[in-house]
């Protein structure tokens, strides 16, 4: 398996739509995107009428991410997001050589000032709990290669807890890392969710990961 680190986001490359209907919208969202803003303004390019963010990706972050186009399913979906009913998984490939698996509980502190987040020992005001499962897919001499489900949707939080145990995700430089790549290869590859009756299982994968 090869890793290329990203090439980021062109600018003028049109929004990889995964799939959509009246009410929502899956969508492969590129490295240096905001969640918030510029990714419902670009897909408004494409698609009529409101787009609202349920969830959110960091902007040097890229992926899948599901959209509601009205203010009825952003509010179901923000149900789902609130009962751990949305699963999201992630692919990362990290520095140094990760357990095969793992179940990690940390406390996480946001430091809004700096943007930056800690693992702290102990619960004060400010501090939420962060849980994530892992699965090492693939090790080679430095790196690892995971795919992460995510129990609680805290800032930085696949990046914060893998760094604070020596595992700093490739080009994460906020967290650590002292390479080459751009951006920190981390990857939204997978959101599954009850939708109408159904199961519904968006799933992609980076170009950074290639066979």
């Amino acid at each position: 398996m090869r890793f290329l680190c990203y090439n980021g986001y062109k600018g003028c490359e049109k929004m990889e739509l995964l799939f959509t209907d009246k009410d929502i919208v899956a969508c492969i969202k590129p490295v240096g995107l905001d969640s918030e803003t510029e990714m419902p303004n670009r897909l408004k390019e494409q698609l009529p009428g409101e787009i609202f963010t349920v969830h959110r990706l960091d902007k040097n972050v890229g992926g899948v991410m599901i959209f509601a186009r009205n203010k009825a399913s952003a509010a179901s979906l923000s149900v789902l997001i609130q009962q751990g009913q949305m699963i999201k998984e992630y692919v990362a490939l990290t520095h140094g050589c990760v357990p095969q698996s793992g179940d990690w509980e940390d406390l996480l502190f946001k430091d809004s000032r700096r943007n930056k987040v800690f693992v702290v020992d102990k619960q004060r005001a400010g501090v939420k709990a962060a849980r994530l499962e892992f699965t090492r897919l693939e090790v080679t001499e430095d790196t690892s290669l995971v795919r992460i489900r995510l129990h609680t949707g805290r800032s930085h939080q696949i990046r914060v807890q893998f760094a604070s145990r020596g595992f700093p995700l490739v080009g994460d430089h906020k967290y650590g890392a002292r390479d080459a790549c751009a951006a920190p290869m981390l990857y939204s590859c997978c959101i599954t969710f009850p939708y109408k009756g159904v199961t519904q299982k968006f799933e992609h994968y980076p170009q950074w990961l290639q066979p």
